[in-house]
């Protein structure tokens, strides 16, 4: 952070007579006085918000333009395809730990479920096709719109219906953290 700030002095004399401004008029355009903009050039004063943002609107510059902060990188996700026992999860997320999220293809297959349990907390939400899934004693189906959620320490499988692949998202994250999405309970016999 230091090397940032103590680059900024430069780069604002630099920029400055790259435009051809004086600091008289640089002064008068930020309302900032001759001496305070030659300290900051000269590095004899540290930059602060309330100096930097006058000058970088008088410049039409972004101030990170301004204080040469490192550019941000490409926010996209290009993690590789994930193929295992026929499915193709398709990261969404870089960080290890922590929740994650895939995108599925569940090809069209017929398979006995299996449930397994393990730690953790599942979000299920279907884009397209249909879905199996075997939750404790429940076997539903899962169609496009729908979601699920559930604790992994419940036994559970999700597959296809042989009818067809099925798209869906994932997000999985450790024990304790939850979506905060629920499903709304079936209503009982109505008192």
């Amino acid at each position: 952070m230091e090397a940032v700030l103590t680059g900024v002095g430069p780069r604002l004399r630099a920029l400055r007579k790259e435009r051809g401004a004086t600091l008289t008029g640089l002064s008068e355009a930020t309302g900032i006085s001759v001496s305070t903009l030659s300290r900051l050039e000269s590095g004899l004063r540290k930059p602060s918000l309330e100096l930097l943002l006058p000058i970088a609107r008088a410049h039409q510059v972004a101030l990170d333009e301004l204080v040469g902060a490192p550019p941000v990188g490409d926010p996209r996700v290009r993690a590789k395809p994930i193929v295992h026992g026929g499915r193709t999860m398709f990261p969404l997320t870089r960080q290890p730990g922590g929740l994650q999220a895939y995108k599925v293809i569940e090809p069209q297959r017929l398979q006995e479920p299996d449930p397994q349990t393990h730690e953790g907390y599942e979000w299920i939400y279907m884009l397209s096709g249909k879905l199996r899934l075997v939750l404790g004693e429940h076997d539903v189906v899962l169609g496009p719109g729908e979601a699920a959620e559930f604790d992994t320490r419940v036994p559970h499988w999700f597959g296809s219906t042989g009818e067809g692949p099925a798209e869906f998202l994932s997000l999985f994250g450790p024990q304790g953290e939850r979506m905060h999405v629920r499903a709304r309970p079936a209503r009982g016999p109505q008192e």
